[in-house]
């Protein structure tokens, strides 16, 4: 199972769980976004990185995670995609890619371990020409992940075009040729504007083994790789040139890694976003970014427990055509639901307030949590009669 996959859909289980669930949606959490973090100048791409933006930012992500811990200097995702480019494009082009992507790795852990990259007693970013060399093995290492994430868009990127169509002349110095100067520009500029703003203050005040990059989650059979651990904060970065937007993808993506460290192996206690192309740092300590939401569960092992009970009796990621699963995906649906305790407002669990007027009975916390309710009602998440909660005396 797939986490970016199930929560592109809003028909997979796990997207109407969690829909169910943070019965507010991102709204608040974006206005609350908007109205902490300033709009600020956003770094736009140069011309010449055109639809080579996902290419940026898988590889500005990665040399973020460098800047704080350096102790895997080539990601899993990597290693795979190098693994499945060997058995695409023919024999002899799959072997090429297979072999110039092991000295890739061999070149880009060398680099990393020679330039201390998470030393705190020195600066983030090194000289120009040692990041320039920096980013054109990180945009390669990026296209070799296109590989292992979808193998029909890796046929697209310049390196298996390139492989392919000269394979016995395809080497790694004709790779590191391969991204166009602005692409490797971009990826410098915004490390240099990460290098500037509160970026740096997170680093300087983390310790490389308090720092993690590409974070997993055991016990539950479900891909999914966080971005950035940085001493109980857990990061995801975002090269958008939209920052002001807070995508709902974006919002769900961050709730959907709290939710499955069920263990609570990583003691995750504040969640946050960083954005390369503003230096924007945004953060929520976990309860204030449950409550935003609208949570229905504040308890946050509770809600961990209930997400990993649907987890594990469905394709969580797929939407259910049949019938048939249609009715037992709504069961399971059912059965984990959060009970919301008596005199709280049954949308988002809140305690309702006393009503305004005298003798006038009020059912919801809010206005918003009553607009919302006929919405959750139709969809079976509410019982279709509710009593008044509060009453004034």
């Amino acid at each position: 199972m797939s986490l970016a996959s199930g929560l592109g859909c809003p028909r997979t289980p796990l997207r109407r769980f969690l829909d169910r669930e943070m019965s507010a949606g991102p709204k608040p959490l974006r206005e609350d976004f908007r109205a902490r973090y300033a709009a600020r100048p956003v770094l736009m791409p140069p011309e010449g990185v055109g639809t080579e933006a996902g290419t940026v930012g898988t590889a500005i992500d990665q040399r973020l995670r460098l800047a704080l811990t350096a102790a895997a200097p080539v990601d899993l995702a990597t290693r795979l995609g190098i693994d499945t480019g060997r058995e695409m494009g023919g024999p002899l082009a799959g072997e090429r890619m297979g072999a110039v992507g092991e000295q890739l790795l061999q070149r880009l852990a060398a680099t990393v371990r020679a330039l201390d990259l998470d030393n705190r007693d020195l600066p983030m970013n090194r000289s120009w020409e040692e990041e320039q060399d920096l980013a054109r093995l990180l945009l390669a290492a990026a296209w070799y992940q296109v590989a292992a994430r979808n193998p029909f868009g890796f046929t697209c990127t310049p390196l298996f075009l390139a492989a392919v169509e000269t394979p016995e002349t395809f080497t790694l110095d004709r790779l590191l040729d391969l991204p166009h100067r602005d692409l490797v520009d971009d990826v410098t500029a915004q490390l240099h504007l990460a290098a500037t703003g509160p970026f740096r203050t997170l680093r300087a005040t983390t310790d490389p083994a308090h720092c993690k990059g590409g974070v997993m989650f055991a016990g539950i059979d479900i891909t999914a790789d966080a971005d950035l651990l940085a001493k109980g904060t857990l990061i995801e970065i975002k090269s958008t040139r939209h920052p002001r937007r807070f995508e709902k993808a974006t919002a769900w993506q961050i709730l959907g890694y709290l939710l499955l460290d069920t263990p609570d192996h990583h003691r995750i206690d504040t969640v946050g976003l960083y954005l390369t192309r503003t230096a924007t740092l945004a953060t929520w300590p976990v309860e204030d970014y449950l409550d935003l939401l609208g949570a229905r569960c504040r308890d946050l092992p509770q809600l961990r427990t209930a997400f990993a009970k649907l987890l594990t009796n469905c394709t969580a990621d797929q939407e259910p055509f049949e019938l048939d699963e249609q009715h037992r995906i709504q069961r399971l649906l059912e059965r984990p639901a959060t009970p919301v305790p008596a005199g709280h407002c049954p949308v988002c669990a809140q305690t309702v307030p006393p009503p305004a007027a005298p003798g006038r009975p009020r059912r919801y916390c809010t206005d918003w949590c009553g607009r919302r309710a006929p919405g959750l009602r139709q969809r079976g998440w509410l019982p279709s009669s509710l009593p008044d909660l509060a009453v004034a005396a």
